[in-house]
């Protein structure tokens, strides 16, 4: 299976331990390290001068046993250490024989290839302004686990951390991996197997790198029919119509049965679009009186007085309402007004003006905004959060920059819609759809608009169908 969980340097530090425990030493651990960070650097680069920055812990370890497995291989290489080995990296220290260099911005400056081991993700302060400035010398920096003065659980940088063109990590990824400013810190990421069985996995996780392996794809029933594949209402606004018919023509192409717009008093611009579409004047109270509309989308394009209207009427009925844009707005600082929703789709300026501003750690604040919501949350980026009021999350990496568009936001509405009419429960569906969205731009490529998206839904579904269950394509997002 794919090696999907993300763990905080908490939990990694727990599987070590859970490791141990197993009768795998850490001193063979580390020589795995080691050896598969120094394999990672030869597969990708000429022998050059290498500088081996070493802190005291278990990362400095892996440091020592790196320069060792270079400088086997040919390598000149050099090794400073911030201070003396401790624990098993004294032993892994011990076995180095080649030449030192003082631990300085000038030797950092005279090296072709800088490997930071010092920290890695288990740091829990701002790095120290001197060590910033031997890491700021370095021309090329290949890390060790994560580079030095990245949070690994969230992302963020403490003071300062050097642009890696490699990290090489163990067992499995860290949130900090995944998470902006992170993933762009790391550059390539190699996520190596040095031995740690699963079995040392902590109990009970709840983070994990978003995938199709963590979630079930409707499949459609051969004696089904339009209404059995659910009937997704998407409410039409009277000015910014576009964000509605993006939203409909997503959840058409994301299988569900029936898509009608529902426009009162707003119907001629909706009724010159595909003739698949279905098209209702009606009010609210009279459409929600056909249970068999079990999905709803509320919020792109409406407007905040046609929002502020109907959004407590369509949660009083008890129905599947992805809630976005106009309808976020409304309930600014008042974020219990959405208990009922399925799933909020807030971008990171409509989180902060609902639950105040996300900060540094992003998934903890997505957490609690979906518990004190009752909501799944999926808080829109180049590092999507989707999380569940139970506590689980998942980072989605699939979104290529080129996603960043007027529109794009309405068609993960209309897609997580869909999925929700069609079965899905909402974590899944919300996972889902991120996912799906965002392999859909990466398949068009540059150039996207949002009217493009849904034409790519359909090879995004065949994809995630092929992936499932199979290990995952870790080029996707530079993971290998």
């Amino acid at each position: 299976m794919p090696r999907l969980e993300l763990l905080t340097p908490e939990e990694t530090a727990s599987a070590d331990r859970a490791a141990v425990a197993l009768g795998r030493p850490v001193a063979g651990l580390m020589e795995n390290a080691g050896r598969a960070v120094a394999r990672a650097i030869r597969a990708r680069m000429r022998p050059c001068r290498t500088l081996v920055l070493c802190g005291p812990g278990n990362n400095g370890g892996d440091g020592y046993v790196t320069a060792r497995h270079l400088s086997a291989a040919g390598w000149p290489v050099w090794l400073a250490a911030l201070a003396p080995p401790r624990g098993p990296a004294a032993e892994a220290a011990s076995r180095w024989r080649g030449l030192r260099a003082p631990f300085t911005p000038d030797s950092a400056a005279r090296a072709d290839l800088v490997v930071d081991a010092v920290f890695g993700a288990g740091l829990t302060r701002d790095l120290d302004p001197d060590l910033a400035d031997v890491l700021r010398a370095a021309r090329r920096v290949v890390a060790v686990d994560v580079p030095s003065g990245l949070d690994g659980a969230t992302g963020a940088v403490r003071g300062f951390a050097a642009l890696a063109d490699l990290t090489v990590t163990f067992f499995r990824l860290k949130p900090g991996h995944l998470l902006l400013p992170g993933r762009l810190l790391c550059g390539e990421t190699v996520l190596a197997d040095i031995g740690l069985p699963d079995a040392a996995l902590p109990a009970g996780l709840r983070t994990w790198r978003n995938h199709p392996s963590l979630w079930k794809l409707p499949v459609p029933d051969p004696a089904g029919h339009k209404y059995s594949r659910g009937h997704v209402t998407v409410l039409g606004g009277a000015s910014m119509t576009g964000a509605a018919r993006l939203a409909a023509a997503a959840a058409r192409r994301a299988g569900a049965g029936m898509v009608t717009i529902a426009a009162a008093g707003s119907v001629d611009i909706y009724r010159a679009g595909e003739p698949g579409l279905i098209v209702d004047e009606r009010p609210i109270e009279a459409l929600l009186t056909d249970p068999r509309r079990n999905a709803w989308v509320c919020g792109p394009g409406l407007g905040p007085a046609a929002a502020d209207a109907v959004l407590p009427p369509l949660l009083a009925a008890g129905r599947l309402v992805v809630v976005d844009a106009d309808a976020l707005t409304i309930c600014a600082g008042t974020p219990e007004r959405l208990r009922g929703a399925a799933v909020l789709t807030p971008h990171e300026g409509e989180f902060a003006r609902l639950f105040g501003p996300p900060g540094t750690d992003r998934l903890a604040s997505v957490r609690a905004a979906s518990l004190r919501t009752g909501a799944v949350v999926l808080l829109k980026g180049a590092d999507t959060i989707v999380a569940a009021p139970d506590g689980r999350a998942v980072v989605n990496d699939t979104a290529p920059p080129w996603l960043a568009t007027a529109g794009a936001g309405d068609v993960l509405a209309g897609v997580i819609a869909a999925l929700l009419a069609q079965g899905m429960p909402a974590w899944e569906a919300a996972c889902a759809g991120a996912w799906l969205h965002g392999r859909a731009a990466a398949l068009c490529g540059p150039g996207l608009i949002a009217e493009d998206l849904s034409g790519w839904l359909a090879a995004a579904v065949a994809e995630a169908a092929s992936r499932a269950g199979q290990e995952a394509d870790h080029s996707c997002g530079g993971y290998h």
